[in-house]
């Protein structure tokens, strides 16, 4: 019989929580680091060979976050408990990048649009269409998720858009939505929501600079390519 060490059997200097407190969270590997979050493994292992196998599996951390509670609780001993503590700390992860210092809350390009959005939309399972609130000198007043689903004419209302506008005083805004599918090229519906918010925008001198379309790994500008 092969007996299993548990990490409080380490010797301290090894142990994963107190080499963060000595060294630093960097000085950690990726499953050190979700290892105490999971705190405690199972009855194959440690909380790091639990760590490893998860991130294994799901081949990362952006694995982990596409899968759902209810896949992760599917795998042999992670249970609710420990689902419910990764998909916290993955998006507490997400949040953090959101979080601009005022010197950086000023977008220059569609390059910069992917870098605020992208890490929190592209892994996303289903549509979510956002909008970022802008204003004359281009810095964002409001980053607001306006629905989740697929984008239509009839869902992608551009009353509502406007009327966030005016309340925000905003003198621009940018349209960002995520294809699920990973490809972020356009698609008809996605031209013509384009066109008839711009439209719109005209009537009430709001500026619509650009559409960003996230995709997996990348994305796609309409102000780029010229389709604004």
């Amino acid at each position: 019989m092969e007996y299993i060490r548990r990490i409080t059997d380490w010797p301290e200097d090894e142990r994963p929580r107190e080499r963060l407190l000595r060294s630093g969270p960097e000085s950690l590997s990726d499953a050190e680091l979700l290892a105490i979050i999971l705190r405690v493994g199972g009855k194959a292992g440690s909380a790091i060979d639990l760590a490893r196998h998860l991130l294994a599996k799901a081949g990362g951390f952006r694995g982990l976050d596409r899968l759902s509670v209810e896949e992760l609780c599917r795998i042999p001993y992670v249970g609710s408990a420990k689902a419910a503590q990764i998909k916290a700390a993955l998006e507490i992860g997400k949040r953090f990048r959101l979080e601009q210092s005022p010197e950086d809350d000023r977008v220059h390009s569609s390059n910069d649009v992917y870098h605020l959005v992208g890490p929190a939309m592209r892994d996303l399972p289903r549509e979510e269409f956002r909008v970022l609130f802008l204003t004359q000198r281009n810095h964002v007043i409001a980053n607001k998720v306006i629905f989740e689903g697929s984008l239509t004419e009839s869902i992608a209302s551009p009353r509502e858009i406007l009327r966030e506008a005016l309340s925000l005083s905003a003198a621009s805004l940018i349209l960002v939505h995520n294809h699920p599918s990973g490809d972020p090229t356009p698609s008809d519906e996605d031209r013509a929501v384009t066109r008839r918010i711009r439209a719109a925008c005209e009537t009430l001198c709001v500026n619509l600079l650009d559409h960003v379309i996230v995709g997996r790994n990348t994305y796609f500008s309409f102000a780029d390519h010229g389709l604004l």
